[in-house]
Order: structure tokens, then C-alpha cells, then sequence
């Protein structure tokens, strides 16, 4: 079958897209040399840690074509997923609640957008006929936002996460690799974060080494996610009430005042995460853990890390009788990563 006029055919699949549930869909080409250029100063500096598939995959996370050979085009697109009403800055200020960051308190968006980005490739398919293609999702090593300001969804922020006038950075990001020869989309001109340093700033743990320029080793999200042991101590006070991710450096970017609520019903929180006490959550079992957590981000740390990390909150919550009792009922648990960490939070409480 012959391919139809690209031009066409690229504006379709924009509006595809869009019928799908996407904000915003662009087109990327597969040069990304300056973004691998970056890449490569920031795995020799270190920043990464625990995270080794970062070096896993050789140049195939800035190289689409080796990746998935024959791809000639990135197709990029974004879906927003702040849930509405979800009191971010109040849930910091209350000590004895749990913060967990905004993406994981509904279901798992992987699934959700990998189906999506299936059905947008059939859709190509019924039109066209086959052709190759290959869809993701966070889930290989592809340099997600690089692509994005390729196609034009945005520019990368000092805080490193993809910025977009129109909607902040309150979204997921999906790639459909093709080998179709589309038009691109002109790549995002300039950025436009100016003398703002808001997100730099605010950040607990000082992770930003500079703009565009973070140390994972001291962010929040890669120390109660990513981080298989213990916490550094002279971290943990710092960590606050946020057991599962950190939102501050999104919370204050003046581009977030245009995010819009999601939609989307998946993404909405699930077992009253976006209100629970730290206390509560701490006293989860194993198997209300699993059973609260199915088809949740936050099997992503483990039932262990997680209980690591609400023991960290509870050391910095106040000297309520709930949570010392809380963290008295763990003192003894099964694993000696939760037991040191119980012990610290006890020790700050003078116990």
C-alpha cells in the first residue's frame, strides 16, 4: 500500500492522538547529540547512584535508531494527570499526614498510556497498512524529554522535568517509535524559565547541583524510590512528611499556574492517599499493602521501602501518642532496614 501524503497523514495522527485522551502530540527526528552530550557529563559526575540501567543500554537511550532499528521518526506525546483538589502545599504543612507525589496516587499510568499509544498504531495501521513501530512508556532506555522538546511539547526547566506554556509539567510523557518518514515538528525555541530559580530554591535536599542539573543521589524521589537501602542520615529530617516522591520543585514552577486537572478517572486517587495520616499508612500489613497497591505506582518501592519511609516521616512528626505507638509496633519488625530506621525515628523522639 502506498503511503499517503506524510503531511496529512502527520496532522491525522495529531488528531488521533487527541481523540485518545493526549494533550499534545509532536514529531520528533532521532538526533539527539547535544542531549547525549549532557547525558554523558552526568553519568561520569556520578548523579545517577543506584540507578545503573542508566548505563546499561550503551548510546541506545539517546540513539532511537539503535534502539529500535529502522525508526526514523519519534512520535511524542503528552497526557496530563494532576488529579483535582489534591491540597498539595497543605499536605506538606501537616507533619503527621503523608505526601505521596501526585502521579502515584491513582492507578499506574503505564498500562493506561501503553494501550493508548496501541490503539493511536492501529489506527496508523488501518490507514497506511503495517508498518514498523514500537511503543513506550518510562519503560526502556529512551530520553523521553529530550524528545518531547524535539517535537515541540516544551522546553526542559532548571528543574530538569519538561515545561510547557500552556499546562506546566503536570504530565506523562509516551513515545511511538515509526519508520515512517513524517514531517517534524519544529523543536521547542529557547526556554523560558529566565531569572526564576523558584524550583532550585525550594528543593529540601539541595539537589540541584545547578539548572538542569540534579544530583539524584539527595532528591527525594530517588531516595524513597530508587534507593534499595538505607536513607543517609543527615538526609532524612529533611525528608519531611513525604513518603513516595517529591513534588516541591513542581508546586512552585509559576508555569503550573496554567496545569489543568486530569480527566482521566485512573489517575484520581485511590484508598484516601491524598488525606491519609502517616501513622495509618505505617500500619498496613503486607497484604493490605499488596492488596491497596495492585496496579499502583507505589509497588515500585516495596512493601519493605515503604514502611523504611513512613518510619522516616514519623521521625519527623510530632510527639503525637499515634505515632510513637505506631513506631513502637515496629520496633521489632522482621526487617533490619525498617528496624534502623524505626530506631532513628524513635531516637529523634527521644525515646
Amino acid at each position: 500500500m502506498p503511503l499517503p501524503d506524510l503531511a496529512n497523514l502527520a496532522q491525522s495522527i495529531k488528531d488521533w492522538g487527541r481523540e485518545l485522551g493526549f494533550q499534545q502530540v509532536g514529531i520528533a527526528g532521532v538526533d539527539l547529540q547535544e542531549h547525549e552530550a549532557y547525558l554523558q557529563r552526568w553519568l561520569a559526575a556520578g548523579h545517577q547512584g543506584e540507578m545503573d540501567y542508566m548505563t546499561a543500554h550503551g548510546s541506545k537511550r539517546s540513539r532511537p535508531a539503535e534502539l529500535v532499528p529502522g525508526t526514523l521518526r519519534v512520535i511524542s506525546l503528552r497526557m496530563d494527570y494532576l488529579p483535582g483538589d489534591t491540597w498539595m502545599s497543605e499536605r506538606l504543612a501537616e507533619p503527621e499526614k503523608a505526601y505521596v507525589s501526585r502521579y502515584a496516587l491513582g492507578r499506574d499510568y503505564h498500562k493506561l498510556i501503553r494501550k493508548r499509544l496501541q490503539h493511536l498504531a492501529e489506527r496508523i495501521q488501518e490507514v497506511i497498512g503495517p508498518f514498523g513501530y514500537r511503543a513506550f512508556v518510562d519503560s526502556a532506555p529512551v530520553l523521553e524529554k529530550a524528545l518531547a522538546e524535539q517535537a515541540g511539547l516544551g522546553w526542559i526547566g532548571k528543574n530538569t522535568l519538561l515545561l510547557n506554556r500552556k499546562a506546566g509539567s503536570w504530565f506523562f510523557l509516551g513515545e511511538l517509535f515509526v519508520d515512517l518518514p513524517l514531517p517534524v515538528d519544529e523543536p521547542h525555541a529557547g526556554e523560558h524559565c529566565g531569572r526564576c530559580t523558584a524550583c532550585l530554591d525550594i528543593c529540601p535536599t539541595a539537589a540541584f547541583v545547578g539548572p538542569r542539573q540534579l544530583d539524584a543521589r539527595r532528591c527525594i524521589s530517588y531516595l524513597t524510590i530508587e534507593l534499595k537501602g538505607s536513607i543517609p542520615e543527615e538526609l532524612r529530617p529533611l525528608i519531611g512528611n513525604r513518603v513516595f516522591g517529591c513534588d516541591d520543585c513542581q508546586i512552585v514552577c509559576p508555569w503550573n499556574r496554567f496545569a489543568r486537572p486530569s480527566a482521566e478517572g485512573d489517575f484520581q486517587p485511590r484508598h484516601g492517599l491524598d488525606n491519609a495520616t502517616l501513622a495509618e499508612l505505617f500500619l498496613w500489613t503486607e497484604e493490605q499493602f499488596l492488596s491497596r497497591t495492585e496496579g499502583s505506582p507505589l509497588r515500585r518501592a516495596g512493601y519493605e521501602r515503604w514502611l523504611r519511609n513512613l518510619a522516616v516521616g514519623l521521625g519527623n512528626a510530632p510527639s503525637t501518642i499515634v505515632a510513637l505507638e505506631a513506631l513502637k509496633a515496629r520496633r521489632d519488625d522482621p526487617s533490619a532496614l525498617v528496624r534502623e530506621h524505626v530506631a532513628w525515628a524513635l531516637r529523634r523522639h527521644g525515646l
